[in-house]
């Protein structure tokens, strides 16, 4: 699974990035060294815009129906459109890249609401022979990264959540939540985790986001493409405190110094 990731880079550097041409961001969210499930995060999609009923010209615009790059803050756990209460998008950080076309949670999200989440990297913990106190084996994290210091793209889903308590003209009224895919591990870092995230690969990115994607090309989207290139190092173990942050939770630690 991806339970944790670091994400620091800045809203115009990600819309470069990805070719955003309408940030709809209402804050510019603090560099995230520990990005944990329920938080909110970067997340580039592409959406058809809905016109402003107070300019004339958007409504009557020819190009109304095509759909716009985003960059937008979505909250960290998939709420279905159907749930009665939100707190279950805390159980929907992931979704099966082999089943998330036939899961409830997620399919209708599968089918047009796809969106690319950017990352620093991601953690890992790997199981140690070393034990603890409690007699149980230790877990010493690791922080997978491109070698070349480039951007992830990975995969993810985003749904909208209608809060039934709000009132129609409540700008709150909906959740934006999201989930992240994840794939079986390549060999690089295998040996630490059997599952990743889905990467999407830059000549994969349009297709993934485009909403209007026929349903019979979706199944080819979900064929990782390679997934080479990534590092895997030992980090401190204090990113295991959702509490801590900072650059140095992904900073490199020699062996003897992990739990390994």
């Amino acid at each position: 699974m991806c339970g944790r990731y670091a994400s620091s880079r800045s809203p115009d550097d990600i819309a470069e990035e990805f070719e955003v041409v309408d940030p709809r961001l209402d804050k510019v969210l603090p560099p995230d060294y520990n990005v944990a499930p329920t938080k909110e995060v970067y997340a580039v999609l592409d959406r058809v815009p809905r016109p402003d009923p107070a300019d004339p010209e958007a409504a009557t615009s020819n190009t109304a129906d095509e759909p716009v790059r985003q960059l937008r803050t979505l909250k960290w756990g998939l709420v279905p459109f159907w749930a009665k209460d939100p707190s279950i998008g805390s159980r929907m950080i992931n979704a099966r890249m082999e089943t998330v076309a036939e899961k409830p949670a997620f399919r209708r999200a599968f089918a047009s609401r796809r969106c690319l989440l950017p990352a620093d990297g991601y953690f890992e913990w790997y199981e140690t022979q070393t034990k603890g106190k409690t007699g149980k084996p230790l877990k010493q994290p690791f922080f997978i990264t491109p070698k070349d210091g480039s951007l992830l793209a990975m995969a993810g889903l985003y749904e909208l959540w209608k809060d039934p308590t709000r009132e129609d003209d409540d700008p709150d009224r909906f959740l934006w939540t999201c989930t992240v895919l994840t794939t079986e591990a390549t060999d690089e870092v295998g040996r630490i985790h059997d599952r990743m995230p889905l990467l999407v690969t830059p000549d994969r990115r349009d297709a993934w986001l485009d909403p209007t994607t026929a349903k019979d090309q979706l199944p080819d989207l979900l064929v990782p493409a390679q997934q080479s290139g990534l590092q895997a190092f030992p980090v401190s173990p204090a990113v295991g405190n959702v509490r801590n942050n900072g650059p140095e939770l992904v900073a490199p630690i020699p062996l003897e110094e992990s739990l390994l």
